[in-house]
């Protein structure tokens, strides 16, 4: 019997010439069916989101893990106790229980040490030519071009004067100012050291009988030597042992004040120059002080150098 020839039931647009013929359709094909797309894996995905945004995720990346850092740490940190008015008052009692604190005179001192200067009335040996210290006594520098206030009787009569910085170097001084009624005398130095401190200046303004006071100098010459005591008097007055000058307004103290004191400091608690120490007194002739020591005030020793009242 003669086999029916099989078409397959779609169309087929006919072929133009010079083309290849339809393929015969065969028993076993089957009408086309379209085939579905499979979706790309997931890791496919990922891996092209972070080629196309790979800095900017980083930094998200970082930025989150700093911030789950600082929160962890943050979290672990125990909050601080509120300090209370007795854990402080506990802390100044232990303190004081277990530090040495400076008395206040070495407190003054260490405030006025590097203005002190040692002040030295020399004359000449008229055998060899030598030096030879006549007066010692002390001075504290009051501008810092090297003014210094003394007393006049330390330089009275001297041939030389000289004057010793608190850092060891020794200058020649003249003496460019003198007050006699109030027994000071204004010197200047020829060197000065690079990095001289004038003092500070107090007024007796502020000052009342009882406070402390300190008197730096060099007493018999040994020092700079430091004594400390309380003012026991204002605007006192004292004559000379050979009756020849009396000096008025001045301060009564009681710290310990010898030859070699006169024209250094008299000091407060802030290590501030209330006063230049002129003279002791002492009924006996020792010259010794027995507990009653007069400085000028530091209002009348500045108009020696020009400086106006406080």
């Amino acid at each position: 019997m003669k086999r029916v020839a099989l078409y397959s039931s779609s169309k087929r647009s006919v072929p133009s010439s010079g083309t290849s013929p339809p393929r015969r359709a065969e028993p076993n094909d089957h009408p086309a069916e379209s085939i579905p797309v499979s979706a790309p894996p997931r890791s496919l995905l990922f891996h092209g989101l972070m080629q196309r945004h790979n800095p900017i995720l980083w930094f998200v990346a970082g930025g989150l893990l700093a911030l789950l850092l600082v929160w962890g740490s943050a979290s672990m940190v125990p909050s601080p106790r509120r300090i209370t008015q007795k854990d402080i008052e506990r802390a100044v009692m232990h303190t004081l229980e277990t530090q040495s604190l400076p008395s206040p005179a070495a407190k003054a001192y260490d405030v006025i040490r590097p203005s002190v200067v040692r002040v030295r009335g020399l004359d000449t040996d008229p055998d060899g030519g030598d030096e030879i210290e006549k007066t010692v006594g002390a001075g504290v520098v009051v501008v810092d071009k090297g003014l210094i206030l003394t007393n006049l009787h330390v330089v009275s009569g001297a041939k030389l004067v000289k004057v010793v910085f608190a850092d060891g170097l020794e200058s020649e001084a003249s003496v460019v100012g003198v007050q006699p009624e109030n027994d000071l005398a204004v010197l200047q130095a020829k060197i000065i050291p690079d990095d001289l401190s004038p003092a500070n200046l107090g007024s007796t303004g502020d000052l009342a009988v009882g406070d402390h006071v300190v008197a730096v100098g060099f007493p018999f010459g040994v020092g700079p030597s430091v004594s400390a005591g309380v003012v026991s008097g204002l605007n006192r007055e004292f004559r000379s042992p050979e009756g020849e000058r009396l000096l008025t307004n001045l301060i009564q103290f009681d710290a310990a004040a010898n030859l070699g004191n006169s024209g250094g400091p008299l000091v407060n608690a802030k290590g501030e120059v209330v006063g230049i120490v002129t003279a002791i007194l002492n009924p006996s002739d020792q010259r010794v002080f027995i507990g009653i020591g007069f400085a000028v005030t530091m209002q009348t020793a500045a108009t020696a150098i020009g400086l106006p009242p406080f």
